[in-house]
């Protein structure tokens, strides 16, 4: 039910006493009354009415049937209660204080609340309308409620389920990016413990004696720590343990009602466990520990999406440990090819031709900054030094869905050089390329030679910080596969690459930038030279010769003649104007550059507007235009540059002027909308079109088709307001429709 909240009260003061709403008896009642209260009875809202004791306390009086069905209380067991005694102390204190608003502000407010009736969480959109007396007392609150539960819930559970999906996200990416599988279950304690709310989650991992150990923990502060510690459960040691070992869980609301064994019991209640949900963790086919998650004060109602969410995780541990494993299996395998290494002595002298190559690539990258040659010349090198048939190296697409053969040696083989490939087409070979681990195989290629030749090939991505940029394929008639070293010296190639490719591509970038800034200074340079040589010293020359000129006219007597002081006074106005397009020019350059910051100076529109606007008069009274001034009173004081603004005001002034006729009018206005001052200065008698719209702010555009008045001007003054309202902070628009054009000029205050 909606309620106006302007409507602060409910009058009934022509009604008879306030419970005639209410009390059962109708025999009395006007036709009005019993329509309310049939309303009351029957209308599918939750309805509650609450009385306002003298002392400022609350009790209820009824509910409607359609409330009684929500709650499960009957109208006569509430009648005469209050707060506290149908509501726990937390919620009724909640509700009391939403009736206090209702009453202190004395109007409609409307608020949601999640309320606990026998035991049942319900979400409630609940609104309170203030009943008055004859006296303006509120003696009487009316309620009108919605149960809003399923929505909230579901809700709840949209916001549960990202928070999942992040979680689990974050913990995959976590264990695909790090090999630390202590730090991966720490934090994964940590993350699930603050998801759950819980006051304990453990990792707990099986010992060869049957015991465990706390590998990983996350706990509230209240509760004792258990990293670290060794714990043997009689009960995992056979059936139990065989069970987890089939992938079954347990499920514990309360430790003391569901039926443990009491050996287990025992040890739950020793670690401050009332609430317990278990879940095993796999390596391969055996049960390697338990994921475990605990409330140690109160039993809890485990929910389906947090025993879900645990076996997801636990899954995802399962992958750790094995990664971690296999990563410490990798270690050993290292260590032993390392020692392995020593013995082969004629393997030292191909390292050392490998090192050599690596840093004549280094040299050259660090020298040159041609891609092209350092690339070009790489593959080269390459394929001599590890005596391959052919080497590559392949670039990716944007989307990584094509890949090009930008650079290519061989000795016969076919040439593929700008040759591509997509790679959908071969989702074996580039999975794991581009999940940066490099490829090698064996191939039969028929065709080269009468009998079949089998071939060794090798792929190693090249990648760096920002991502994977493409791969380095080599191939040698071979049947074994290329060794370590060989891959090695790849791989250092491939980052090698990737530092080239960065650095041509950073190189290109910066060259433009840099190729652009020197344009735009030098074409500022220029401007500003050609300003200052070609315009402002022969205006210069001209105004001298015309004052001059106008000095021996005036001792020859000349001037007496009537068009001699006519052709002075046009020479002398036309050096004004290009004084004035010179000055223009400078101004707009400084502008457009970096200028200093404005000096503000707070200043009263009301006051400081009116003489500007005023100076204006005599101008639009010989031209037959009506001026007119409209300023709000209330207006704060402004903060701005003064002189800029001021400029503003007449440059929009001389404009309105210029384009508009006889007996039309221009209106400056000044007012607030919402937190921006706005000002206009709007005249009649003139549109236009949308394509002048969109030009006027360039430098030296001319309306000139509505220019009535002839008036001259530099064509500048319009992108000068627009770089002065920008540079003051403020913006600037123009529209034009049925018959006048407005200009508007906003500032943010």
């Amino acid at each position: 039910m909606n309620i106006n909240p302007a409507e602060s009260t409910l009058e009934l003061t022509q009604l008879s006493p306030p419970q005639i709403l209410f009390d059962t008896e109708v025999n009395n009642k006007t036709s009005s009354e019993q329509f309310l209260l049939s309303m009351y009875d029957s209308v599918q809202a939750s309805i509650f009415v609450v009385d306002v004791l003298e002392d400022g306390d609350f009790q209820y009086v009824a509910l409607n049937p359609t409330h009684e069905r929500w709650l499960g209380i009957r109208s006569e067991e509430l009648k005469g209660k209050k707060p506290e005694d149908i509501l726990s102390a937390i919620d009724a204190a909640r509700v009391r204080q939403h009736y206090t608003d209702c009453v202190r502000f004395g109007k409609t407010i409307s608020y949601e609340q999640c309320l606990q009736f026998q035991g049942i969480t319900t979400w409630w959109s609940t609104t309170l309308t203030p009943l008055r007396d004859a006296n303006s007392r509120i003696y009487r609150l009316i309620g009108t409620s919605s149960n809003i539960t399923t929505a909230k819930r579901a809700e709840q559970a949209v916001g549960l389920q990202a928070e999942r999906e992040q979680l689990l996200e974050a913990i995959a990416s976590r264990i695909h990016q790090s090999l630390d599988l202590e730090t991966i279950l720490h934090q994964t304690t940590q993350e699930l413990r603050q998801f759950l709310e819980s006051d304990r989650v453990l990792i707990y991992r099986f010992e060869p004696d049957g015991s465990g150990l706390i590998v990983a923990e996350s706990t509230v502060a209240e509760s004792s720590p258990l990293l670290g510690k060794n714990i043997y459960d009689p009960c995992l040691s056979s059936k139990p343990r065989e069970r987890y070992g089939r992938g079954c869980i347990q499920v514990v609301e309360d430790i003391y009602a569901a039926g443990l064994h009491p050996c287990q019991i025992d040890l739950l209640a020793s670690l401050q466990v009332r609430a317990n949900l278990v879940v095993p963790i796999f390596l391969e086919q055996d049960v390697w520990g338990l994921l475990i998650a605990q409330h140690c004060r109160e039993p809890h109602q485990w929910q389906q999406t947090e025993i879900d969410l645990l076996k997801h995780l636990a899954t995802q541990m399962g992958i750790a440990v094995q990664q971690a494993e296999l990563h410490q299996q990798l270690k050993d395998i290292k260590a032993k090819l390392e020692f392995k290494k020593q013995k082969h002595k004629a393997q030292l002298q191909q390292v050392r031709n490998f090192d050599a190559l690596v840093r004549r690539m280094t040299e050259q990258i660090r020298d040159n900054l041609d891609k092209n040659q350092v690339l070009q010349t790489l593959t080269q090198e390459l394929a001599q030094i590890l005596n391959l048939d052919r080497c590559q190296i392949e670039l990716y697409d944007t989307c990584h869905t094509l890949v090009t053969v930008a650079y290519e040696y061989t000795n016969t083989l076919p040439q593929c050089q700008g040759s591509t490939r997509q790679v959908a087409d071969s989702p074996e070979v580039y999975q794991p390329l581009l999940q940066n681990q490099p490829l090698q195989y064996l191939e039969i290629v028929p065709g080269w030679q009468p009998n079949l030749l089998v071939v060794a090939q090798m792929a190693c991505p090249i990648f760096d910080t920002q991502g994977i940029l493409g791969n380095i394929w080599v191939t040698r008639p071979s049947q074994e596969c290329f060794d370590e070293f060989e891959v090695g010296l790849v791989q250092q190639i491939a980052s090698e690459c990737a530092i080239a490719i960065r650095q041509a591509q950073l190189y290109e970038k910066t060259q433009t930038h840099v190729k652009e800034l020197e344009k735009h200074e030098r074409r500022k340079n220029e401007f500003l030279r050609t300003l200052s040589q070609e315009l402002r010293t022969p205006v210069t020359s001209i105004s001298l010769a015309a004052q001059t000129l106008e000095s021996v006219l005036t001792s020859e007597g000349v001037l007496d003649i009537e068009i001699v002081p006519q052709l002075l006074q046009i020479l002398h106005n036309e050096c004004g104007r290009e004084n004035k397009l010179i000055n223009d020019l400078l101004t707009l350059t400084y502008l457009e550059a970096e200028p200093d910051p404005p000096t503000l100076i707070a200043i009263d529109l009301q006051t400081w507007l009116h003489p500007i606007v005023e100076s204006f008069r005599e101008l639009t009274s010989c031209q037959r235009q009506h001026l007119k001034l409209t300023v709000d009173h209330a207006l704060p004081l402004f903060e701005t540059d003064i002189t800029d603004l001021e400029r503003i005001i007449t440059e929009l002034l001389n404009h309105a002027c210029k384009y508009t006729s006889a007996g039309e009018s221009i209106t400056v206005s000044a007012h607030m909308i919402e937190n921006a001052l706005k000002l206009s200065i709007c005249n009649s008698g003139v549109e236009i079109t949308n394509n002048e719209r969109s030009r006027i702010f360039e430098p030296f555009y001319h309306l000139s088709k509505h220019d009535s008045w002839k008036h001259s001007g530099t064509g500048l003054e319009l992108a000068l307001v627009q770089k002065m309202v920008r540079h003051l902070g403020g913006s600037i628009d123009v529209e034009s429709a049925a018959g006048q054009t407005t200009f508007t000029v906003k500032f943010l205050l």
